[in-house]
């Protein structure tokens, strides 16, 4: 099939097949769109492609993505300094944002903990993480609440578990987001973590001592 292919297109299409998520009939078609596409877009393409790699940084601090030393979430003075959340990604922090409702500051892992993929505490920004508590318990402003935004897999639970067992007397409380099944969810498509957090964060539906 290679020898079928120009030199090019089948560099694109090895190169498309290496990202997530992408497997190789998902690669061939993007890369025959982008042959059949203006050459105004593929262009485009290329042009925001370098821009990612030579404009956009990890903030300093967070590690969030930034266009500068520190991202514009660190650098915003209305933020809660004395809350802070914990995420695995950039694209999680996106996520939380979207939902208006946390006004503190983020630290991103950049990963969780694997010992089945031979990622290790040592490969995620633990380290700094513990450097950053650290530095604001010695300034005398401590944060209050870190939250542990991990995913719900077992990837995630590992992470929040340790990191809660290294947080432990730095900081004031360490809190857990919540898990369950998503409205409009089916119990049959669930995973057995998923189901367990649901059990165990059940509550009463209302009160009825009235």
């Amino acid at each position: 099939m290679a020898g079928l292919l120009v030199e090019p297109v089948a560099r694109l299409i090895e190169a498309f097949a290496r990202l997530p998520g992408i497997g190789p009939k998902t690669a061939q078609r993007l890369t025959y769109h982008l042959l059949r596409a203006a050459d105004t877009e593929a262009r485009s393409l290329a042009a925001a492609l370098v821009d990612v790699r030579d404009k956009v940084v990890f903030c300093e601090r967070c590690f969030n993505i930034s266009d500068a030393p520190l991202c514009a979430i660190c650098l915003d003075g209305g933020r809660d300094v004395r809350r802070l959340c914990i995420v695995e990604e950039p694209l999680d922090v996106l996520a939380i944002e979207r939902t208006a409702e946390f006004r503190g500051l983020y630290h991103v892992l950049h990963g969780a903990i694997s010992p089945i993929d031979g990622i290790g505490p040592d490969r995620l920004k633990i380290r700094e993480l513990l450097a950053r508590v650290d530095t604001a318990h010695a300034e005398g402003s401590p944060f209050e609440e870190v939250i542990l935004a991990t995913n719900p897999t077992l990837e995630g639970e590992a992470t929040a578990m340790y990191l809660d067992e290294r947080l432990d007397g730095h900081v004031g409380a360490v809190t857990r987001i919540a898990r369950g099944i998503p409205v409009g969810g089916d119990l049959e498509y669930a995973d057995e973590v998923t189901l367990i957090r649901a059990l165990q964060g059940r509550r009463a539906l209302g009160d009825r001592s009235r």
